[in-house]
């Protein structure tokens, strides 16, 4: 359920001054929330919550500002709210009246309502903080710049048999714990302890031969297979034993432990580098390996993501696990570009991939100026080609400038949310925090000229 909360009062904290002073008005906090609708983004939140029942919902502001310190300043759901209960400044950009000492936000909350809200509320959230900053003056829209990147997923390093290893642990503690409940006779498996110290004997090993890769990946697949026919036995037995949440959650997971056995097991017996789909977390099955060819990281693990710049401000047009090509959805970019800000740009400009024949033709057609190198000869494509290079200069400037910003300070280095749709979660909310304090940074400079 949730309940408007009647902001009457404004967030004064007189208990805090009582010799007449008051808060700083030009703390970053407070100049910050000035360019946020907290009444539209409270219509979109409550949308989510039943009207009359259930216990009522934590305050939209309240959670929504919650999650931008988080993002803005890097920091855990532990300590974004040990700041607020600390911070008054805090408090007020999060809508409070009175201090708060203590009680009220619980670091598990935030959690449990992203996974509530979902991606697509964040999504609704930018659009709206968007329409303040458009409203406002601190986004002129004009030129479009393209480029993609990717934001990596919290999980180690994969090898195969790291992986395989993994999902052999994960069987043997499953099996042992439906034995221990249910009571069931335990069976001698000594082949477990020996599994385990051939692991870490091979792991301690410095230098790995491909010769000792392989058998420690057949001596792997092997067990695995043993423990995964054991589960399967277990959950047959004793499936109306189970809690309904608990089945389904040990059937998805035994179907994508099958899946990894499946896809190493070709692997092994092949002795091939690649299969499609290649699951490399058991816990987060959806993370794919991208090929960027970038130096130091030839292969990284996560979402990758298509973005765009437009006037100092990085927006999100495209977010997906499995490798693709970015040329090919210039015009998906072109219209998130229309639907934020009314109209098509004066001219697009991507690497080399965007400059394909299909995305000229189509440019021409909604006459937007390209910036890719012009086809021909003559003089008219000479000075073309001078227009191309300053434009792929500022490409490579503002483009790649401001994805080193989002990743260096605003998070966008490693995603660590860990839910369905948590990539776009997190890629959204550091964008929209690094936006933000661009516009902030331009009012104090609008201010202080």
């Amino acid at each position: 359920m949730y309940r408007p909360k009647d902001r009457k009062t404004p967030p004064l904290f007189p208990e805090l001054f009582p010799l007449g002073g008051g808060l700083n008005a030009e703390n970053r906090w407070l100049k910050l929330s000035a360019f946020i609708p907290w009444d539209r983004l409270e219509d979109v939140y409550r949308k989510y919550f039943s009207e009359g029942m259930g216990r009522p919902a934590k305050d939209s502001r309240l959670i929504c500002g919650l999650l931008i310190v988080k993002h803005t300043e890097k920091y855990s759901d532990k300590r974004t709210v040990l700041e607020y209960l600390e911070n008054p400044y805090v408090q007020a950009f999060c809508g409070e009246e009175m201090f708060r000492t203590g009680g009220g936000v619980d670091p598990s909350l935030l959690s449990k309502l992203r996974k509530r809200l979902g991606a697509e509320f964040f999504e609704k959230f930018e659009r709206e903080v968007l329409g303040e900053l458009k409203t406002s003056g601190a986004i002129k829209p004009g030129e479009h710049l393209l480029d993609a990147t990717v934001f990596p997923s919290d999980i180690t390093f994969p090898t195969d048999a790291g992986l395989l290893n993994r999902c052999r642990q994960w069987t043997v503690g499953v099996v042992r714990k439906i034995e221990t409940r249910f009571e069931v006779r335990k069976k001698a498996r000594t082949y477990c302890r020996k599994a385990q110290k051939a692991y870490l004997g091979f792991q301690k090993r410095r230098r790995k031969t491909k010769r000792e890769i392989n058998l420690m990946r057949g001596k792997l697949l092997r067990y695995l297979r043993r423990n995964v026919g054991q589960l399967e036995a277990l959950l047959v037995g004793y499936a109306d034993k189970l809690k309904g949440h608990e089945r389904e959650f040990l059937k998805t997971r035994l179907e994508t432990v099958k899946r990894i056995y499946e896809q190493q097991r070709e692997l092994w017996r092949t002795k091939a580098r690649s299969v499609k789909g290649r699951i490399v977390s058991l816990h987060m099955p959806h993370i794919r390996p991208i090929i960027r060819g970038k130096a130091g990281r030839d292969v990284e693990f996560g979402a990758k993501a298509l973005l765009s710049w437009v006037d100092g401000y990085c927006f999100l047009d495209r977010l997906a696990f499995e490798a693709y090509n970015e040329g090919e959805h210039l015009a998906g970019s072109l219209e998130k570009y229309k639907e934020r800000f009314g109209g098509y740009p004066a001219s697009s400009t991507g690497d080399g991939i965007f400059g394909s024949r299909g995305n000229r033709e189509h440019l021409k057609g909604i006459k937007v100026r390209g910036g890719f190198k012009a086809l021909g000869r003559g003089a008219a494509i000479k000075e073309n080609r001078a227009w191309y290079r300053e434009r792929q200069k500022k490409r490579s400037s503002r483009m790649e400038g401001i994805i080193g910003l989002g990743k260096n300070r605003f998070g966008l280095d490693r995603v660590r949310y860990r839910m369905a749709g948590g990539e776009e979660m997190w890629a959204r909310l550091g964008l929209m925090a690094m936006n933000l304090a661009t516009a902030m940074r331009r009012l104090e400079a609008r201010a202080a000229a």
